[in-house]
């Protein structure tokens, strides 16, 4: 004869009938993004605070939409592998043509809010107002990072993301002059390979990161770095 059912006790067979997406209240905390489907829609609901945050890019999931909030770990995954990052012959060229310079953490909101504006082939983002702010307050925490590209006292481009443990999460990019996003993560890899970072996560793959080397991986593999990564201690610097 089977036992009383345990109302306190995991049950399995109910982690396995999880209906995604989960809504959310303000605590409740995310689901094992593992079982969702591959589309990525983990979660509706919730809100854009630093801890909400945080807790997202540990579990190995993100933001996308703020109206309602949603939030997403699509598979497969795109990432950078840090050693195999490729450039191109006219990406090398334009290294040592413009006298770049590069910065970082030097003026977040402006990266942001070069990445929110329109750009051709690009009517609008899904960088917001609300993710503005929100992910200002992260950079206010230590936890969001910008690269400037500038030419003089102009910034031309430039990219953000969140740093957790050994991870890096690129969000968005821009550029008002040619190449000047495809520099700052040029430089942007060195600085996560020599500050011993380990992921460097993109979300999806576009054409410009494929032609840059990045590639896809299964979710489960994804979680299964992050659950390593995310434990490394190491500073964005």
């Amino acid at each position: 004869m089977a036992p009383p059912a345990n109302p306190d006790r995991p049950n399995p067979q109910r982690k396995r009938l999880m209906r995604y997406p989960v809504f959310l209240d303000r605590r409740a905390p995310f689901p094992n993004p593992a079982a969702a489907p591959p589309d990525g829609l983990v979660a509706v609901g919730g809100d854009l605070a630093v801890p909400r945050l945080q807790s997202a890019y540990r579990t190995g999931v993100f933001p996308w939409t703020t109206d309602p909030v949603t939030w997403w770990s699509p598979d497969p995954r795109a990432i950078f592998e840090l050693e195999r990052f490729h450039v191109p012959r006219s990406l090398r060229r334009a290294l040592r043509v413009q006298p770049w310079r590069i910065t970082h953490n030097q003026a977040f909101r402006a990266v942001i809010e070069g990445c929110a504006q329109p750009a051709p082939g690009r009517r609008s983002t899904w960088v917001t107002p609300a993710f503005i702010e929100a992910y200002c307050a992260l950079q206010q925490a230590g936890q969001a990072h910008s690269v400037e590209c500038w030419l003089g006292d102009q910034l031309v481009g430039g990219l953000y993301g969140v740093a957790c443990g050994g991870l890096f999460a690129g969000e968005s990019m821009f550029h008002r002059v040619d190449d000047a996003s495809k520099v700052a993560l040029c430089h942007l890899v060195e600085h996560l390979r020599s500050h011993n970072f380990t992921l460097f996560d993109i979300q999806m793959l576009t054409p410009i990161t494929l032609a840059l080397g990045a590639v896809l991986i299964p979710r489960t593999e994804y979680l299964g770095r992050l659950a390593v990564a995310i434990q490394q201690p190491r500073s964005f610097g």
